[in-house]
């Protein structure tokens, strides 16, 4: 897809459930990087309904997300190091509904 952006998306969400809710929500938006943190590919659309949804998920006053715009997802080159299992960056790929 066109104008893609890479994010990382890390959150502390300080209820279990909320954080169950939080975890399920973005599955659906990028990979599965470590316990709280996602790698996402995601147009400016899809980033907005992102966005939108964790709002309505988490507790302003009590969880906290950080979205990091890493850059345009077919430019930018992330530099990770990765200690103990092996980190691949999340490439983009058809998925089929």
């Amino acid at each position: 897809m066109a104008n893609e952006r890479l994010y990382i998306v890390a959150y502390d969400i300080s209820s279990p459930k909320r954080w169950r809710r939080v975890f399920r929500l973005m599955k659906g938006y990028g990979r599965w990087i470590q316990l709280s943190v996602f790698q996402c590919r995601l147009t400016a659309r899809r980033r907005a309904d992102m966005a939108a949804a964790l709002e309505l998920l988490i507790k302003r006053e009590e969880d906290h997300v950080l979205i990091i715009d890493v850059g345009e997802a077919d430019r930018v080159d992330p530099q990770f190091e990765s200690i103990g299992r092996t980190f691949e960056t999340v490439r983009r790929q058809a998925i089929v509904v």
